[in-house]
């Protein structure tokens, strides 16, 4: 049988437009997304699937198929940013501090808008769809938590989508391999001594160690260094006894992460001592990146796309992207797919002024019926 999951998905418009802007005037933090999980599991009832609680505020959801076939899942992120939004549009956040200026709003309600179209075709679908609302993608990895809860032990492959502000809206972005880079968290602690800013023979100064480690370690080949803080002293006439600084390494590959890693704390070892200061380093590992390794799931993703939009509208990414996200724990768990829908805005994610054209919403439901019901057949 064969569907026309845009016309499907665009005869939605209107309600997919009420949901995302319900969603988007609600954004909550990580872990706390309680009002969001609610409404959730409201358009879930109102669409008839049935679905639990998991973390507190994750929702699994799941539409079986009345034909035999795979197992997939969709998984939507639902937690927002702590930025004080500025679109000035009419369904701004109600939520002070708060805003979705990620487009999480935008995989919610696609992930909603999904379960609408697959419902509908419920007798002629194979195998079962879950849909995974995950908190806390901006946070401490809410995915992880997700699969160690057991959420995708009966899938085959899971699928997700992220908004990119620089493919138009209605166009699709697909990548093979590295994708997403592997990242990790670091806390640097130089413990020096405290003196007099005259006499600095008598202090080790914090300060110019820290400085000459951001130095070194910015210069660490392999991917992306970043130290978003660096906090020290207590005064302009006071040696500073201890300096902190906070950052990210950004790479692709949990290997190049764990030499970076290695190396990091190396520098910091080798600097701290030549001054004969003591040091603590704290990395954590955070996410591990998005791999697109099935190359034949891939091109289904591919041919999928070719086959429900324009030629002009399907992108073969070449380049892989140093942001992250924790998506990549889920094809590390099981197999699965990445892509990007066009979100169509003159201004980056986590903007204070980011705001995905209407488009996306229809454009990821669409694609993402069609993924699932594309690959649950097993034809390809």
């Amino acid at each position: 049988m064969r569907i026309d999951f845009l016309a499907e998905a665009e005869s939605l418009r209107d309600k997919l437009t009420e949901i995302r802007q319900n969603f988007h005037r609600i954004p909550e933090r990580g872990n706390h997304e309680f009002k969001t999980a609610s409404l959730i599991e409201k358009y879930l009832d109102e669409i008839g699937i049935s679905h639990k609680r998991v973390l507190g505020t994750g929702i699994v959801a799941k539409l079986q198929g009345n034909l035999p076939g795979r197992s997939s899942a969709i998984r939507a992120d639902i937690d927002a940013l702590p930025i004080t939004e500025k679109t000035g549009c009419d369904f701004q956040s109600q939520n002070s501090g708060f805003m979705h200026a990620c487009g999480h709003d935008v995989h919610i309600t696609s992930a909603l808008g999904a379960a609408m179209i697959l419902t509908k075709h419920e007798d002629d679908l194979f195998g079962s769809v879950k849909f995974l609302f995950q908190p806390d993608e901006e946070g401490n990895g809410g995915a992880k938590r997700m699969i160690d809860e057991g959420c995708i032990d009966d899938v085959d492959a899971v699928f997700g989508c992220h908004v990119d502000p620089k493919l138009p809206a209605g166009h699709i972005g697909i990548k093979y391999g590295n994708f997403y880079a592997a990242s990790a968290m670091f806390k640097i602690i130089i413990i020096g001594k405290s003196s007099h800013g005259a006499q600095r023979e008598n202090g080790i100064d914090s300060i110019e160690i820290a400085s000459l480690i951001v130095t070194e370690i910015l210069k660490i080949q392999g991917g992306v260094v970043s130290v978003g803080t660096f906090n020290a002293g207590t005064a302009g006439n006071i040696l500073a006894g201890t300096a902190e600084l906070k950052g990210i390494i950004r790479t692709f590959g949990v290997d190049e992460r764990l030499r970076m890693c290695n190396e990091l704390e190396e520098i910091v070892k080798n600097i701290s001592s030549k001054f004969g200061a003591k040091y603590q380093c704290h990395l954590n590992l955070s996410t591990p990146g998005i791999i697109n390794d099935d190359d034949k799931l891939t091109s289904v993703v591919e041919y999928t796309a070719r086959e429900i939009f324009a030629p002009e509208k399907v992108h073969i990414i070449d380049k892989p992207l140093m942001i992250s996200e924790d998506f990549g724990y889920f094809i590390m768990a099981k197999t699965g797919n990445f892509y990007h829908i066009g979100a169509g805005s003159e201004y980056p994610l986590h903007s204070d002024k980011f705001l995905p054209d209407p488009d996306s919403i229809v454009t990821a439901s669409a694609f993402h019926s069609a993924v699932v019901y594309k690959f649950n057949t097993g034809l390809i």
